[in-house]
């Protein structure tokens, strides 16, 4: 299918929350008795227009743009390291804080990437199939229900490699980040379905994962295209 302005804008802004909270997870917050990653209001907007994509496109075509957003993210991992070990002008005293923030260290550069692959595809994966399970019907099932498996593996896998052995570390961050999550999931869905059934009405798209290769790495499309059931 051709890529229509509304996929494009959809595409920008979930590979822009995906790098946005990549710079600003380093950051660990106290909200009352919740210890949580800066990122947790902007990283589930991501899984949000996953959602989003999956819904209305097809997995086919959300797992372009999760490779997408991966690749973007390389992009500006690779050159926020460029722009690190260049020289530092003489009047600048920020490298500190720069390499601080921004210099990635292969650990969490591994946690951050192995969580968002994993939890990217199995929240697609299963929205996909609960679609075709429900006939198109409860969309709500499946958001939550994807939200539930996919961003508690991103959260697993992404806080146990980056802060275990740290002093911030804990297992009940893992289930604050991931329960924060959810509930932001929860209460953006009456928006999931204004935004879905907007989109499949101007589209005039609704796909059904019936044949589609479930292969995050292939590029074969098998899907059809089907009316809302």
């Amino acid at each position: 299918m051709n890529a229509s302005p509304r996929f494009v804008v959809i595409a920008a802004v979930f590979v822009t929350c995906l790098i946005t909270a990549n710079v600003i997870a380093v950051k660990v917050v106290s909200l009352g008795p919740l210890i949580l990653p800066a990122a947790i209001f902007v990283f589930p907007l991501s899984y949000i227009f996953g959602d989003v994509l999956t819904e209305v496109y097809g997995y086919h075509q959300a797992r372009k743009i999760i490779w997408l957003g991966f690749a973007c993210n390389l992009v500006f991992v690779f050159f926020a390291w460029v722009g690190q070990i260049m020289p530092s002008a003489p009047l600048w005293e920020g490298q500190e804080a720069y390499v601080s923030i921004i210099g990635y260290t292969p650990r969490l550069l591994s946690a951050s990437f192995l969580g968002y692959l994993a939890g990217e595809f199995t929240n697609s994966f299963i929205m996909a199939k609960m679609k075709v399970i429900t006939r198109g019907r409860w969309l709500w099932t499946r958001t939550i229900g994807s939200t539930l498996v996919g961003q508690g593996l991103d959260t697993l896998i992404f806080i146990t490699l980056a802060f275990v052995g740290t002093p911030v570390f804990a297992l009940v961050m893992v289930l604050h980040h991931w329960l924060a999550k959810i509930v932001i999931e929860v209460a953006a869905t009456p928006l999931t379905y204004l935004t879905v059934n907007s989109l499949k009405k101007r589209e005039g798209t609704d796909i059904y994962d019936h044949e589609t290769n479930f292969n995050p790495f292939s590029i074969r499309e098998r899907q059809r295209k089907a009316a809302r059931q």
